[in-house]
């Protein structure tokens, strides 16, 4: 039986961007520049803000929000 093309992955949701990688490599191919750029720049943007970004909301921020949202 003939090898049927290789499907085209279809791109993540919008707000899932970053938790998927940029870069996928098929049968020992090298993936475009632009998405090794893509691929260096979401590793090193990771490494620079993730502990910040896993840092707790400060309260007086929360507060803000819930008094923004009862309007």
């Amino acid at each position: 039986m003939p090898e049927s093309p290789p499907k085209t992955p279809r791109p993540p949701p919008p707000g899932d961007m970053a938790m998927k990688p940029v870069v996928r490599e098929r049968r020992g191919r090298e993936a475009a520049p632009e998405q090794a750029f893509d691929l260096w720049l979401q590793r090193g943007l990771r490494e620079m803000f993730d502990d910040v970004a896993k840092e707790p909301i400060p309260p007086e921020l929360l507060a803000l929000i819930e008094k923004d949202r009862k309007g």
